[in-house]
C-alpha cells in the first residue's frame, strides 16, 4: 500500500526520515482471509468467493490459536478479510480478542452486512478502520459486484459506520469499465465524510486474472493518478478531505516523485525521495503477509500459488522467520528483477512492483510487471535498449513460483 497523502504531507511539513527496514524478516501486517463465503460475486475477486460453504476452513479453535500466536509475535496490524468476513459466526470473538492484544485492527468488507445489530457489534469492537469496497456509482457497482442493490447496501454500511463514529474508507478497483467514474467516487467520499479513499489497481489473481483484459489503459491510470495527486495536495494544504492511499501498483510512488519534481524545489524532492526509499516500495513477503481461509501462508493476498506453509501444522511466527526460499528472495534489496524492472532507475522506490502480475503474465516472478504505466524515459531506461530487453508475453504459467529461485 502506498500512502500517498502521508508522503504528500512531507512536501508541506517535512519530518525526519525513519531508518530503512533491514534485509531480514520484519513483523508484517497480516491480511487474514477468514472465509471464502460471500454474498456477492465480484468480477475482480482474488479469492473467487461465492455464497456457499467451503470445506477445510479454519475451525474456531484453530483460528483462536492462530490469533494468539499473532499476538505473541507482536504483529503491528491485522486486517480481517474474506470473502465477506462478517458472515463468519466467530468474527466478533476473534475481533474482540485481537483488540485486547493492542494491535491495529481493520475490517475489509463489502459493507452490505453493516446494518442493525451487526453495525452495533462492529462499533463495539472498536475497529481502527473499516474499509468498504465500492467499484462505481449505482448500477456500475452492482454490475461489478454481481448483485442488484449492492451499491445502496454498501452506502448504507458507510453511513452506519459514520453514525457510530467508526473510521471508514472506500476502496475502488480501477478498470477500463469504471475509470471514468473516479471523480464521482471522490465526490461521494466528500459528500459522505469518508475518512480514507483507497484506489486499488487490478491484480491478475482469481477472477481478477480472468478479467485482466479490463485493466485500465496506462494513460487512464496516469489520469487517475493526476486526479488523486490534485486531491491529496489540496488536502495537505487545507486539511480538508480524505486520506488517499493506493495499492497494488508501486509505480505510483515513482509517478508521484516525478510529479513532485515538476512542482517543488530540489531540497523538497530529495527529502521526499529519502522517505520513499526508506519505505522501499513493494512489501510482499517483507512487511505484508497473508493467511488464507485454509490456513496457508502466502507472501501477499494475491500470491495463492505459492505457499510458505500452513498454520494448521506450524505457527505463523515460525513460518515467517524460517528459511523459505521465496521469502528470502523477496527480502533482497535490490531484488533479482529482469526486463524493464531490472533496468529501472527507481528500484529503491518501487521495489519491483507487484511480482504476482509478472508471474501470471510471463511465468517468471522476477520478470517486469506488465502494469507499470511509466515509459522507458520516465524510469530512466534508454528506449532503444528497452526494445531489446522487454520480456515477451508468454501467457499464464502454471509452474510453481519456486522453479525460478
Amino acid at each position: 500500500m502506498f500512502r500517498l497523502s502521508h508522503y504528500m504531507d512531507q512536501l508541506q511539513t517535512p519530518t525526519l526520515v525513519r531508518k530503512r527496514r533491514g534485509k531480514g524478516a520484519v513483523k508484517p501486517v497480516v491480511i487474514w482471509n477468514l472465509t471464502r463465503r460471500c454474498n456477492l460475486k465480484c468480477r475482480h475477486c482474488y479469492t473467487v468467493s461465492a455464497d456457499v460453504d467451503f470445506p477445510g476452513e479454519l475451525s474456531k479453535k484453530q483460528a483462536v490459536s492462530v490469533l494468539e500466536d499473532l499476538g505473541e509475535f507482536k504483529i503491528p496490524a491485522l486486517i480481517l478479510s474474506g470473502g465477506e468476513p462478517l458472515i463468519r459466526d466467530d468474527i466478533f470473538t476473534l475481533a474482540h480478542r485481537a483488540r485486547q492484544m493492542k494491535m491495529y485492527l481493520a475490517l475489509s468488507t463489502n459493507g452490505t452486512w453493516i446494518v442493525g445489530d451487526v453495525a452495533d457489534k462492529v462499533a463495539d469492537v472498536g475497529f481502527d478502520y473499516v474499509g468498504i469496497s465500492i467499484d462505481g456509482i449505482g448500477k456500475t457497482n452492482d454490475w461489478f459486484r454481481g448483485m442488484d442493490g449492492a451499491f445502496m447496501q454498501a452506502l448504507s454500511g458507510v453511513r452506519n459506520c459514520k453514525k457510530r463514529d467508526i473510521k471508514v474508507g472506500l476502496r475502488f478497483t480501477i478498470t477500463s469499465d469504471n475509470a471514468e467514474q473516479l471523480p464521482d467516487i471522490l465526490k461521494l467520499c466528500a459528500d459522505e465524510g469518508v475518512d480514507k479513499f483507497y484506489l486499488s489497481h487490478l491484480v491478475y489473481a482469481g477472477r481478477g486474472d480472468k478479467n485482466r483484459g479490463e485493466d485500465a489503459a496506462h494513460i487512464r491510470t496516469k489520469q487517475a493518478m493526476d486526479l488523486l495527486l490534485e486531491h491529496a495536495e489540496n488536502t495537505a494544504k487545507t486539511g480538508v478531505g480524505p486520506e488517499i492511499v493506493t495499492g497494488n501498483n508501486d509505480a505510483d510512488a515513482v509517478y508521484f516523485l516525478r510529479w513532485a519534481e515538476q512542482r517543488y524545489n530540489a531540497e523538497q524532492v530529495t527529502h521526499l525521495r529519502d522517505h520513499l526509499t526508506a519505505w522501499g516500495g513493494n512489501s510482499s513477503g517483507v512487511g505484508v503477509a497473508n493467511i488464507d481461509t485454509q490456513g496457508n501462508v502466502h507472501p501477499d493476498t494475491y500470491w495463492s500459488d505459492y505457499t510458505v506453509g500452513s498454520v494448521k501444522d506450524t505457527r505463523f511466527s515460525e513460518l515467517w522467520t524460517g528459511n523459505d526460499p521465496m521469502l528470502e528472495q523477496l527480502r533482497l534489496r535490490p531484488r533479482p528483477l529482469k526486463g524493464r524492472c531490472g533496468a529501472c532507475a527507481y528500484q529503491d522506490v518501487c521495489g519491483g512492483n507487484t511480482r504476482i502480475r509478472a508471474l501470471q503474465v510471463s511465468g517468471d516472478p522476477w520478470a517486469e510487471d506488465p502494469a507499470c504505466y511509466l515509459s522507458a524515459r520516465e524510469i530512466g531506461i534508454d528506449e532503444d535498449a528497452e526494445r531489446l530487453t522487454v520480456t515477451p508475453f508468454r501467457g499464464k504459467s502454471h509452474d510453481p513460483a519456486h522453479k525460478f529461485l
